[in-house]
């Protein structure tokens, strides 16, 4: 399995299809849902179809979403990183998008901070993008904190899915 990105406590690897415990588990927790819709998965055939959707990604676009493992302790945190987005979204198609989502567990331990900056230089220094996006609920501070530390400016407020979200982008430094 590939390996993308390392941080000092972070391994940031391709999804693979054994990953289906550790995604079945943060999917199915309603509060890590709370923010995204309120849909859990039911099932871990629910957890597959998603890893096999990323997996699709990479064959595709070359980029995805990436596991997020704990060195010390090779457990499954969750996922980060870059995601090429073709369907429309507040106006903007085929856009790089930052995105993150950890085990409730994992929260508050600064792992998605962690991970999106190891994302965010990836698409930088790797990818050599110019334009980062990203979206947040608009009641999920925690994630509004993440993604204004890394420099994403707010742009507006647009209705996803039923919900007031806030669109977020970042021009690349140097780009």
């Amino acid at each position: 399995m590939q390996i993308f990105v390392e941080t000092h406590r972070l391994i940031l690897r391709e999804i693979v299809e054994s990953d289906v415990e550790g995604f079945f588990e943060l999917d199915s927790d309603p509060e890590v849902h709370r923010f995204l819709g309120n849909r859990t998965v039911k099932s871990k055939e629910e957890s597959m179809q998603v890893i096999k959707y990323v997996r699709q990604q990479y064959v595709e676009f070359g980029i995805g979403r990436w596991a997020v493992v704990e060195k010390q302790s090779g457990s499954f945190l969750g996922w980060a990183g870059i995601k090429f987005v073709t369907d429309e979204v507040n106006g903007h198609k085929n856009y790089y998008d930052l995105g993150y989502r950890f085990i409730r567990k994992y929260w508050g331990k600064g792992y998605a901070t962690e991970s999106a900056l190891a994302s965010f230089n990836y698409a930088s220094e790797v990818l050599s993008l110019d334009q980062l996006y990203a979206a947040t609920h608009n009641q999920n501070f925690a994630s509004q904190k993440i993604i204004t530390k890394l420099g994403f400016q707010f742009r507006n407020e647009f209705n996803y899915d039923g919900a007031a979200h806030f669109w977020y982008s970042v021009i690349i430094a140097g780009k």
